[in-house]
């Protein structure tokens, strides 16, 4: 079985947010989570209250306002990785399976805390695109070279470069989501 994240090239997607084929025939649209987002993004929301798979399914669904559903096939697996990683543990109740969060689960979500903000800033953007408010060609060639000028860096970054360039880059993240000029 394939990975449910596992990156596919379809095209051009030099602004890092994939095109997928259509949906007029199966297709799936537009990729909303990143490869392992949904590792880090449902032991929050176990956290945050203990649940079933199925409500899992519901809550993301009403995080991106009813614009996205994830799959059961994407979720479950993901819940019996998470649980075999001993992140979450999983008790049968009539029949389904409630998980709460673990001690191991809570202290990687302290840990994860600054990727975990990225992914919900990420869901937050790609939320307005599925309701169709899709970049102009200007702000994609941007995001093609802000691409090119981390890239350029061929993994020579010094502390101070890493803390500068992160709160740049959070900084106008944050910017854009929240319609602010930097």
């Amino acid at each position: 079985m394939r990975d449910p994240h596992h990156h596919r090239d379809h095209g051009d997607s030099r602004d890092g947010f994939d095109k997928r084929p259509g949906r007029e025939r199966g297709g799936r649209g537009p990729r909303v989570f990143a490869p392992g987002d949904l590792k880090l993004l449902l032991p929050a929301l176990i956290a945050e209250q203990p649940c079933h798979g199925y409500d899992l399914i519901r809550r993301i669904e009403t995080l991106f306002d009813g614009a996205y559903t994830p799959s059961p096939g994407v979720i479950y697996p993901t819940l019996t990785f998470l649980e075999e990683s001993e992140l979450i543990a999983g008790d049968s109740e009539g029949g389904k399976k409630r998980y709460t969060i673990t001690d191991a689960g809570r202290l990687f979500l302290s840990e994860q805390a600054v990727a975990l903000d990225g992914i919900r800033l990420r869901m937050d953007v790609s939320k307005r695109s599925l309701r169709g408010h899709d970049r102009p060609p200007e702000i994609h060639e941007a995001v093609h070279n802000l691409r090119h000028a981390l890239h350029s860096h061929h993994g020579r970054w010094s502390p101070e470069e890493i803390v500068r360039v992160a709160a740049l880059l959070n900084g106008t993240a944050q910017a854009i989501a929240d319609g602010k000029a930097q």
